[in-house]
């Protein structure tokens, strides 16, 4: 497989998209699994430097940074297998669903980086520096901490779906679009065809094993030589 074939950019998009992606929720798990319970053992000089400082600045460089390229690839594979697939084709198939819910998700993920977590992670910063150089804190740091805080921990929540559906679009079908049309339409072919009960004790037979009568097993899963199981 050539890099700069169709398959190529298909590959590049999902690796990048891997390895953004594992930065972007690597530092979400870093910032509420072990710098927040830190934070809330730690002295106030402590957290103070370590804010003001360059170690929570450098970390969400990397976690905002991280969740804009794994938006931006997501999406650009997503697009690329619509046009490959047609868009109805993409969402008659189990893959489809499951990369779109996870994008889905993440994308609301993505917004609350860049649309709440970081505006109001700059005026905490800010407020930390500003005390750090013997000036007063910004009273409006402390509620836009505690937002920034809460949506972090949403984030949180929602990576648990996300990466499920993500995982699943490849690994696990959990369900098939257009099967139950398949199985109604199996359904009604079977009973138009069934024998009534008179034709059954005289001539007819039925094997407790399938759903459909002998006539009507090649319109309901014929080609097989075991049972359709419903």
């Amino acid at each position: 497989m050539a890099l700069f074939s169709g398959e190529g950019w298909l590959f590049l998009l999902r690796w990048f998209h891997f390895l953004a992606g594992i930065t972007w929720i690597g530092m979400l798990y870093y910032f509420n699994f072990v710098q927040t319970p830190f934070f809330a053992t730690a002295d106030s000089p402590v957290r103070t430097g370590m804010i003001a400082g360059s170690l929570v600045g450098r970390a969400l460089w990397w976690f905002r940074w991280g969740a804009m390229l794994t938006f931006i690839t997501g999406w650009l594979y997503i697009l690329h297998r619509i046009g490959q697939l047609g868009l109805l084709g993409f969402f008659q198939t189990s893959y489809g669903w499951a990369i779109f819910i996870g994008g889905i998700i993440g994308s609301l993920m993505w917004f609350n980086v860049w649309f709440v977590i970081w505006p109001a992670q700059k005026v905490v910063i800010a407020s930390a520096t500003q005390v750090a150089k013997g000036g007063q804190a910004n009273p409006a740091a402390a509620p836009r901490g505690q937002r920034s805080g809460f949506t972090s921990r949403t984030n949180t929540l929602l990576s648990i779906p996300m990466l499920f559906f993500m995982g699943a679009a490849s690994h696990f079908a959990f369900f098939t679009p257009g099967e139950r049309g398949e199985r109604s339409r199996c359904s009604s072919s079977s009973r138009s065809s069934w024998p009534s009960s008179r034709q059954t004790r005289s001539s007819g037979r039925r094997d407790p094993e399938r759903r459909c009568w002998e006539p009507s097993r090649e319109r309901c899963g014929a080609g097989s030589s075991s049972p359709r199981s419903w």
